[in-house]
């Protein structure tokens, strides 16, 4: 997963407004980190997402992100 992926999923979940509130100021048990701060610590976006959805008890379902419909190319 790329830093990009994590901040849509972040989006996705909690709104754009609380997305970064929420990297920034909550603490992530395991990494005592915040997200922000364990990504620049090099930390992989997937275990920071990973601990965001454990301190969220956010369902497995809707931890890929929202589903999104397939863009029509034009093409059959």
């Amino acid at each position: 997963m790329r830093q990009s992926q994590f901040w849509l999923l972040m989006e996705d979940e909690f709104g754009s407004a609380n997305a970064g509130v929420i990297a920034t100021s909550l603490e992530l048990p395991g990494l005592k980190a915040t997200a922000q701060q364990a990504l620049a610590n090099g930390v992989e976006p997937r275990a920071v997402w990973s601990a965001v959805c454990n301190l969220h008890d956010i369902p497995a379902e809707r931890r890929l992100g929202k589903d999104k419909a397939p863009r029509d190319t034009g093409t059959v």
